[in-house]
C-alpha cells in the first residue's frame, strides 16, 4: 500500500483468503482488484476485508468541554481517471498512479465532537464514494493537558 498522509494509518485484516477463482480474472486491470474482492465476497458468502483508517484528533480541554466540528480529509483509493485503472496507456507506465491504476483521493468529512467528550472516545463510521470502495474510519480522541 502506498504511503498515506502522515495523520493515518491503516490497518488489515488478513485472515480471510481469496484466492477462489484467483486464476479467473485478467490482470489487464489492476485497479478492479477491490470490485472483484466484493464480487468474490457476495458470491461465496465471506465477509469482506476489515480496512480500518485510524486517526488521532488531539483536543485541548476546553475543546473537549465545549465541542466543536473538525473537518477531516478521508484518503480513499479510487480508479485513476488518467488510465481508467488500466495502469498504463498503450505501452508506456501510467505515471500518475504509478502503474497502479488506482489514485488517492481526499473525501472531506465534518466530524461533530460533542461536548464534553472523554479522553480516549472513539468516533467510528463508513465513507463512501461511488466510484471507489468503502472505507471505515476510526478517530479516537486525546485530550491534551493544559499548560499552566
Amino acid at each position: 500500500m502506498r504511503c498515506l498522509d502522515k495523520r493515518w494509518s491503516a490497518s488489515y485484516r488478513s485472515d480471510v483468503s481469496h484466492d477462489c477463482f484467483a486464476d479467473e480474472v485478467a490482470i489487464d486491470f489492476p485497479s478492479v482488484g477491490h470490485v472483484v474482492e466484493r464480487m468474490r465476497d457476495a458470491f461465496l458468502g465471506e465477509r469482506p476485508r476489515a480496512d480500518v483508517l485510524t486517526r488521532e484528533l488531539r483536543l485541548s480541554t476546553r475543546e473537549a468541554c465545549k465541542g466543536l466540528i473538525v473537518p477531516l480529509d478521508v484518503p480513499i483509493r479510487g480508479t485513476c481517471p488518467i488510465c481508467g485503472g488500466r495502469g498504463e496507456s498503450w505501452t508506456e507506465r501510467c505515471d500518475p498512479c504509478r502503474g497502479t491504476g488506482e489514485s488517492l483521493f481526499h473525501h472531506p468529512v465534518r466530524l461533530s465532537v460533542p461536548a464534553g467528550v472523554a479522553d480516549g472516545a472513539r468516533f467510528r463510521f463508513s465513507v463512501t464514494s461511488p466510484h471507489a470502495a468503502s472505507v471505515r474510519v476510526e478517530v479516537r480522541v486525546a485530550i491534551r493537558p493544559a499548560v499552566v
